[in-house]
């Protein structure tokens, strides 16, 4: 890490920045509603930034003793430099703090840099959700994933 990651609360002003991001990282990125109906929501969001830059982002929902990651990215450029772990640390610290007992979460199969990342923190693939992404070819399937939060 060129400078340390600083996390805040997504809000309504980020939207733009985070929206630029995700389009940059997703063939099939997620629309500025989600990104809005996460907000109305409750989720909790996250916005990661070095100095000025935006470089990353968290979508968590809460579900009883669960907390769901829905959507993450680090931007390209500042991926392989330990803001990805950091933010990964800070949610699943949140998660731990709200009461979660384990984070849930998909990926794709062909995304072998975030399924290898995931595995590195000790997740474990629990299920397959068939079709569950979009894809150039029709549909991709999820690896489901799960980690215990003590």
């Amino acid at each position: 890490m060129s400078l340390p990651p600083v996390f805040s609360a997504l809000t309504e002003d980020d939207l733009d920045a985070v929206m630029a991001l995700e389009a940059s990282l997703q063939a099939f990125p997620w629309s500025l509603g989600n990104f809005a109906d996460s907000l109305t929501a409750g989720h909790t969001m996250l916005v990661c930034r070095a100095g000025a830059d935006t470089v990353g982002f968290s979508v968590v929902m809460a579900v009883l003793d669960e907390a769901h990651l829905l959507n993450v990215g680090i931007d390209r450029g500042h991926q392989g430099r330990g803001y990805g772990a950091a933010l990964l640390r800070r949610v699943m610290d949140d998660a731990r703090a709200a009461g979660a007992r384990r984070l849930l979460l998909e990926v794709r199969p062909s995304n072998r840099q975030a399924v290898e990342f995931y595995l590195r923190f000790g997740f474990t693939q629990i299920g397959v959700r068939r079709g569950y992404y979009p894809a150039a070819a029709g549909r991709e399937d999820a690896l489901v994933f799960d980690k215990e939060l003590p």
